[in-house]
């Protein structure tokens, strides 16, 4: 009896363990993904439409080409901010 209250208070920490520490994995990735997500809900169109052909910053540079290399932590990164910006985009008619 004691077993199973152990186990029954043992799956549930250790479950919000992992996923703690999944989420941590990327928290450069995590940041840079908030700030994306950021800049598209706070801008308005007309900003958007205004940046979308001006060139990207050495920074931003060096992370695009860090998610060109390591297919996985693209894959997150999209995963994060392609529906805040496809809303977005969608509602300032840059995307049919």
């Amino acid at each position: 009896m004691i077993i199973r209250a152990c186990l029954f208070a043992l799956v549930p920490a250790l479950l919000f363990v992992f996923v703690a520490g999944a989420q941590a994995q990327h928290p450069l990735l995590d940041m840079i993904a908030n700030k994306v997500i950021q800049k598209y809900e706070q801008a308005t169109c007309q900003q958007l439409w205004q940046q979308k052909g001006q060139p990207k910053s050495a920074q931003e540079q060096e992370f695009i080409q860090l998610l060109r290399n390591d297919p996985q932590m693209r894959t997150e990164f999209i995963n994060k901010v392609a529906a805040p910006m496809a809303n977005k985009m969608f509602e300032c008619g840059m995307i049919p």
